[in-house]
């Protein structure tokens, strides 16, 4: 496979193209739902195929087939080259790269079971015995458990002399509670929402996330929330739990220093960000206790590799030290627009698309302690569980959240359950208010598979390294 994309590779470069990279991907797919102890669905997907990339008369050209044949893959790098040109008509100043070394290799995101080779009866036989186990707990409607498998294995070539070949496996699971009474529904979800918590592992992660164990309480809660009062509007302390705090960081940090966004040309689609260039190194993000950092080195992310689809190794990237703006997610074509290193963070959603930057791991740095002693911390407040929505402006300024689960918490104690909370802010303020990041002890590396940009749209498998946290003077109410 490196062989026919190193073919193409040569077949640009004769064409008249400056640079050139090509990627043979082959990706494999499961799905696996029940519902109250039935099978709902297995979905299993395969595809592969070359993708082409090329500069050419300083503009970018892409044509992708899933036809490997050595004709076709001509007739593609061929086609990458007219598009390219094609696009030099148009008033704009030549694409430059950073430079890079080219590098050689093979690797794999480590694992202890292949997923993929344990029994199918197996797997279905643990979600079977969750949703059985969330079924004995009276007034649940609907009991859910899935896992989800993923096996994508890179073959990147480039006319700088990169050639690797790398493969990424991503295991998930988890259960989700659904209670029904009165026109009410309210769901709870463990151990995260969104079809639970998936990682760079094998099968051994799923043993190890405890579903059977967790389901009665899972369900009980979902129950509990059916006669749970609304949240209260108002304005008070907030504490976040670790998997709300990976969808904050998403939203409002990594979508936001993506430097595509930045530099207005990620705009159309998913729109760009209010954090300017010059901000670099000045702006007051968050308080000294929010440092960020994206890290594609870090073992079980979603965002983890050994190279980009431009060939750039990992790496570990500061984005915000101490509250302060200190560095963007780039590729190659961005980070030479400030003099920066390139990033290492462009990848794409198959052998189809163009890579594009994407997070890689973004995540908040641990500080001091444990999420009991934030509550124990707190006279007065709210605690929020769980993601159930959320919404963002395109400049990833002003957002809501809403959360499947919040407690009041009176004099450092988690008293009454509400049902429906939502909270508002503004990023910078909300950031700067911060005042309590707890440490490495409740901090969890979360995954997520469904993060979208581009158009067309492409999909990333995403990480977010997070421990729980609280701020201050926040907005929160229910959810309308």
């Amino acid at each position: 496979m490196l062989d026919l994309a190193r073919s193409a590779v040569e077949a640009a470069r004769r064409l008249g193209a400056d640079h050139a990279d090509a990627r043979v991907v082959r990706e494999t797919t499961e799905s696996i739902t029940v519902r109250n102890q039935e099978m709902e669905g297995i979905d299993r997907a395969s595809s592969e195929g070359i993708g082409i990339r090329v500069l050419a008369a300083g503009r970018w050209g892409f044509a992708a087939t899933a036809r490997l044949e050595e004709a076709e893959i001509a007739r593609t790098a061929e086609l990458a080259v007219r598009i390219a040109r094609a696009a030099s008509r148009l008033p704009k100043e030549p694409v430059r790269l950073a430079e890079v070394e080219p590098v050689t290799g093979t690797w794999h995101s480590p694992m202890q079971e292949d997923p993929f080779a344990v029994p199918l009866e197996r797997k279905i036989a643990l979600l079977v015995e969750a949703t059985r186990r969330m079924q004995t707990v009276k007034g649940l409607a609907f009991a859910e458990a899935s896992a989800d498998l993923f096996r994508r294995r890179t073959f990147l070539a480039t006319s700088e002399g990169t050639a690797v070949d790398q493969t990424v496996v991503h295991t998930g699971a988890g259960i989700q509670a659904i209670a029904v009474a009165e026109g009410e529904l309210q769901r709870r979800s463990y151990p995260n929402s969104f079809r639970g918590h998936i990682a760079a592992a094998g099968w051994e992660h799923v043993e190890r996330l405890g579903l059977v164990e967790e389901a009665e309480r899972t369900a009980a809660e979902a129950v509990e929330l059916l006669r749970a009062r609304e949240c209260p509007s108002e304005v008070t302390t907030l504490v976040l739990d670790s998997g709300q705090m990976g969808l904050q960081v998403h939203e409002s940090i990594g979508h936001a220093l993506e430097l595509d966004r930045v530099l207005g040309m990620e705009e159309a689609y998913a729109g760009s960000s209010f954090v300017r260039p010059d901000d670099l190194g000045r702006l007051r993000y968050g308080s000294p206790l929010v440092s960020v950092t994206a890290d594609a080195t870090i073992p079980g992310g979603l965002g983890t590799f050994a190279w980009d689809d431009e060939g750039v190794p990992a790496q570990r990237v500061p984005l915000i030290v101490d509250g302060v703006l200190e560095g963007f997610l780039t590729s190659r074509e961005t980070a030479v627009v400030l003099g920066l290193r390139s990033g290492g963070a462009m990848r794409a959603d198959g052998w189809q698309h163009l890579p594009l930057i994407r997070m890689t791991n973004v995540n908040l740095e641990p500080r001091e302690g444990t999420l009991a002693d934030i509550i124990g911390d707190t006279r007065d407040g709210i605690f929020m569980a769980t993601n159930s929505s959320w919404s963002i402006d395109d400049k990833r300024v002003n957002f809501q959240f809403g959360c499947e689960i919040a407690w009041r918490i009176k004099h450092g104690r988690l008293t009454e359950p509400y049902r429906n909370p939502t909270y508002t802010g503004v990023t910078t303020e909300f950031w700067n208010s911060c005042d309590a990041v707890a440490g490495r002890e409740d901090w969890t590396l979360w995954g997520t598979p469904n993060c979208g940009k581009g158009q067309p749209g492409q999909i990333a498998r995403v990480g977010h390294g997070v421990p729980p946290a609280r701020f201050r003077d926040v907005r929160v109410g229910v959810r309308g």
